[in-house]
């Protein structure tokens, strides 16, 4: 029987771990005004899943849909007993979509694929391969990308900063294509548009994270749900996942940096009037170099207290744990026989 969810975005996991049978395979699929792709992509994603010797789920996130979506989806799930949909009250965005379906799915591997059609289901088998030689989390990557250029400069950019700042050597972090262990979604929590931070964040934990590239085909119908501006998003996204997960734990670090070199510049540039005032070359007096290296000066001043200030709430926030275990073997005398 299919399950109908209006679903209040909120903060609890829906499905306990473990609650799914053994192999299950869950596809989260969001879906925002996509009435003339999913019937289309259902068939497709299902005449694969045929050929699989997996039980599956099927969970779309209609993520406050105007155009039909809502009622397609209902019909889909009337007519097939593997599909659930959850209804959001209104468009939240793609990361609260994929973090509460992250929450529904009970599969041992769970799937995101974007309903655009523009992900070809007939990639699946190639991702559970990539599992299952030994990594965490697959990344799909668009190596031939059938997109305009507006949406694949954008990414060029922005995939090169990311790789970058993380140390993660992927072509393609924005990739809505990815298949992961259970245990990797089990404390990722998603909001804002973190879910083009996903491998990163997984990466920081000590996830093992692959990729490959994926057929990419070009749109099926409708329009691209995301504009020139999810490029600064992006940017100041990455300063959130930087701060919350890398220096979570000690906040003074990632304040101090920046406000070292700060600190750095303006000591120099104070200096250098300093020389040239006390050897009468040039007498100090007000120029835009010694306002900017007063600002950069108190600013870095700022800068530390904030960091301390963030250490302090951290040290009297709850006491949770900054480190995550793979596994304890314990030696075969303090083993208790079943």
């Amino acid at each position: 029987m299919h399950q109908v969810l209006s679903a209040v975005y909120g903060g609890e996991t829906l499905v306990p771990e473990g609650s799914g049978p053994a192999g299950l395979l869950s596809f989260v699929i969001p879906a925002y005004n996509e009435v003339e792709c999913i019937a289309e992509f259902h068939a497709q994603l299902t005449a694969v899943l045929s050929q699989l010797d997996r039980s599956a789920e099927i969970i779309y996130i209609d993520d406050g849909s105007t155009d039909g979506t809502s009622a397609l989806l209902d019909s889909v799930a009337a007519t097939d007993a593997r599909v659930v949909v959850a209804h959001m009250r209104r468009n939240y965005g793609k990361s609260a979509a994929l973090d509460l379906g992250f929450r529904m799915a009970a599969g041992a591997i769970v799937f995101t694929l974007d309903a655009d059609l523009q992900d070809d289901p007939v990639e699946i088998p190639r991702f559970l391969a990539a599992l299952d030689a030994g990594s965490d989390v697959v990344s799909g990557w668009k190596k031939l990308r059938h997109d305009p250029i507006d949406k694949t400069l954008p990414s060029l950019v922005f995939n090169w900063f990311t790789r970058k700042v993380s140390g993660l050597e992927l072509h393609d972090f924005n990739s809505g294509f990815k298949a992961y262990r259970r245990e990797a979604l089990a404390d990722l929590r998603l909001y804002g548009e973190l879910h083009r931070y996903i491998p990163v964040l997984l990466h920081w934990e000590g996830f093992k994270v692959g990729e490959i590239d994926v057929a990419h085909r070009p749109r099926f119908a409708g329009k691209s749900k995301f504009g020139a501006r999810r490029l600064l998003n992006g940017a100041f996204d990455l300063m959130t996942v930087i701060l919350t997960s890398k220096f979570r734990s000690r906040p003074l670090h990632f304040f101090g940096y920046i406000a070292v070199v700060l600190g750095a510049l303006g000591g120099l540039g104070l200096a250098y009037l300093f020389v040239l005032s006390f050897f009468e070359i040039d007498p100090l007096r007000p120029r835009p170099m010694l306002y900017a290296s007063i600002t950069m000066i108190f600013t870095s001043v700022i800068l530390i207290a904030t960091g301390l200030l963030g250490e302090l709430v951290k040290s009297l926030g709850p006491d949770s744990a900054d480190y995550r275990l793979r596994s304890i073997v314990r030696p075969a005398a303090e083993r208790k026989d079943p």
